[in-house]
């Protein structure tokens, strides 16, 4: 059987590992030249897709291939914040058409919940027309929020050990800077990414397993009320006179102005004011114990994408399941995503390389289990973090240098020539 080529897309947020599992699908695509031909890559993911703006990656050298490995964010290819919906079936169609106009046989998404969605909906929709195609998932979100509440089909998804140890670093410094500057700021509040799902501010506590600082934490799933938490916060400054504050962006805080993306998902930073503001505001109207205010900060995109606090482990784990994910296509076929599962038999942290059905991860939505949750609400238990640490990895991880500055790779945005007419996505067309 002849060679077919390859399209890979990213889709969502980007992390500090996307681009390892990008990586980890070109390396071991070309080790096997007799099942993959030429790969390609979706620019700005599936909108590079419609638009047939498919970049040919056999322009890129195996030398900026490797230095995937550190180059953060999704630099690279780009990625897309584009949902084919239901109803959409033009953009379906497009699709289709494009990958039978450059004889793709094999479609790799890297994503969360909504893009194993869109790969499930391509792989039935190729089937359906008649394309012989291998769709394949990827995971990627730095939410956690992809598989299910055993953890049976995904134990964590790439980007998550990354942005658990921004945290677990941020706060250790953050502590630093309250403790030293308490007379002034007692109280710091930092807003950690998380909409609706408490992965990421829970791994604040990562930075202080045993406890002795003076840290509270708001997850959304806490269903603590903002007053509820003015209370606490005068408590802790009267036993400790100083308090630092992590409120996931969807703690409940009332209405105020938001925008939401193309997936409908609330861009928090990209709104009229934040959580973290508004906590400050309100615990500034409070009679606090001590002199001084609350302030606060908000770690913008570098908590998903600053690449000097990235895990090794996180690296690691993306790039060999962009491998294993090419294995599933080869050996499997169709319909299915790579996963990681830890290996509960070793006494010692360990992970496998497995898969599942798309469609059971397909628009799938994992909440942060409640028995994580401290009884007293505002901080996690030892059972989360036996999960968390061994995620945020031990050593610091080597990013190459050239004259002092961070040398990510270059990836030649030579396109494919187009075979198609032009083609404007069905969200964007005016009505």
């Amino acid at each position: 059987m002849a060679a077919r080529n390859v399209v890979v897309a990213q889709s969502g947020g980007p992390t500090c590992v996307i681009n390892n599992s990008l990586r980890g699908i070109v390396e071991t695509c070309r080790r096997d030249p007799k099942t993959f031909g030429t790969v390609y890559a979706g620019n700005f993911g599936i909108e590079g897709v419609l638009k047939e703006e498919l970049i040919d990656l056999s322009a890129t050298s195996d030398e900026e291939i490797a230095l995937l490995r550190t180059s953060p964010a999704a630099g690279g290819i780009g990625t897309c914040r584009y949902k084919l919906k239901k109803g959409q079936d033009e953009d379906f169609s497009r699709v289709v058409d494009v990958l039978k106009a450059h004889n793709v046989g094999y479609f790799f998404y890297i994503g969360g919940n909504d893009s194993q969605d869109t790969a499930h909906k391509v792989s039935e929709l190729a089937r359906d027309r008649g394309l012989e195609l291998v769709a394949t998932g990827v995971p990627k979100t730095i939410d956690n929020d992809l598989g299910d509440a055993e953890f049976t089909l995904l134990d964590h998804s790439p980007g998550y050990g990354s942005v658990a140890r921004y945290y677990a670093q941020y706060v250790r410094q953050v502590n630093e800077e309250n403790a030293g500057s308490c007379p002034a700021d007692p109280v710091i509040v930092i807003q950690a990414m998380g909409r609706k799902i408490g992965y990421i501010p829970a791994a604040a506590r990562l930075a202080d397993p045993h406890r002795k600082m003076p840290l509270q934490i708001y997850l959304t799933e806490s269903g603590v009320s903002l007053e509820q938490l003015g209370e606490n916060v005068v408590n802790q400054l009267k036993s400790d006179g100083r308090c630092i504050v992590v409120v996931s962006e969807g703690f409940d805080v009332g209405e105020y102005g938001v925008a939401r993306d193309n997936f409908g998902h609330v861009q928090y930073s990209s709104s009229q004011t934040t959580v973290a503001q508004t906590v400050v505001n309100y615990l500034n109207t409070l009679k606090l114990p001590v002199p001084g205010k609350a302030r606060g900060q908000v770690p913008g995109t570098d908590q998903r994408n600053a690449i000097a606090y990235a895990s090794v482990v996180d690296l690691d784990e993306a790039y060999g399941v962009g491998c294993h994910a090419v294995e599933i296509a080869r050996k499997e076929g169709n319909g299915w995503m790579a996963t990681i599962l830890r290996d509960h038999t070793q006494a010692s942290y360990n992970v496998r390389f497995d898969k599942a059905p798309l469609e059971k991860v397909a628009n799938s939505e994992r909440y942060f289990p409640k028995h994580w949750i401290a009884s007293n609400r505002i901080d996690v238990t030892d059972d989360f973090l036996a999960y968390a640490r061994p995620l945020i990895g031990d050593d610091w991880v080597s990013v190459p240098m050239v004259d002092g500055l961070a040398r990510f790779a270059r990836i030649e945005k030579k396109l494919a020539p187009k075979q198609l007419s032009e083609y404007v996505p069905q969200t964007y067309r005016k009505a």
